[in-house]
């Protein structure tokens, strides 16, 4: 039986890398939704730090794929925004800047790595089952930054890592344990509690409730992003 801890952002990343056999990023809003949306349409996504444009640009070109814009580029573009990902051809290639979600993603090495979120918990924990065997499943909230650059737990990332630890058979770490009973405490308030959190309210404040709403989609799909030669594909 597997074991299963649950421990936060690039710290977490670091102190589990030497034993860890399976790692899930979990970045609610919006990383890990916007992986879920393009993979199941059949997209390759490349994760890839966020804040310099140029090297993305290069970067794209390197594997042939589409560099999507920042969420405040507006105008329809692709973005890191999800709901602008819905309608992408299938079999795109995307790189995806982000300032959590990638920057964690790109960090795990060699390890196999799942992006997991509320649309897909249940797959993802299965998924994970089935690749970590009797081994270590590591679980990461991405949580955001505050402007120093320090850790600001998201407790979006800490809900949907207790959807997704629900879902795994394994002997659960203390932090893990908590993260499925806090998931239990409030799934029937969960859209009110995900749209009332900091994240949620920045969102919604911007203009970018649709994606809020989508992100609050509950295991709508069976889709597994899993990182292959430094891209998420479908599993």
């Amino acid at each position: 039986m597997a074991k299963v801890v649950c421990e936060w952002g690039m710290s977490g990343i670091e102190a589990w890398k030497a034993s860890a056999d399976v790692f899930i990023i979990v970045d609610v809003l919006s990383f890990s939704t916007a992986v879920s949306v393009s993979v199941e349409r059949g997209a390759t996504v490349f994760p890839f730090p966020y804040g310099d444009a140029t090297a993305a640009a290069v970067e794209a070109a390197r594997h042939g794929a589409i560099a999507v814009s920042p969420r405040s580029a507006g105008g329809g573009q692709l973005s890191l925004s999800p709901v602008s990902l819905k309608q992408i051809e299938p079999e795109s290639r995307l790189l995806l800047p982000s300032p959590n979600g990638s920057r964690l993603s790109l960090n795990t090495g060699s390890i196999p790595t799942i992006s997991g979120c509320l649309r897909n918990a249940r797959a993802v924990g299965d998924a994970a089952n089935r690749l970590a065997g009797d081994g270590t499943i590591v679980v990461i909230p991405a949580g955001e930054r505050w402007p120093d650059q320090t850790l600001r737990p998201a407790i979006e990332d800490w809900l949907g890592a207790g959807a997704i630890i629900e879902a795994l058979d394994g002997i659960l770490g203390a932090e893990a344990d908590l993260a499925v009973e806090a998931y239990k405490a409030v799934k029937s308030r969960l859209p009110y509690i995900i749209r009332e959190s900091r994240s949620g309210r920045e969102l919604s404040n911007w203009g970018y409730a649709e994606d809020v709403e989508l992100a609050l989609e509950i295991g709508v799909t069976d889709v597994v992003p899993l990182m292959r030669d430094g891209a998420y594909q479908s599993a």
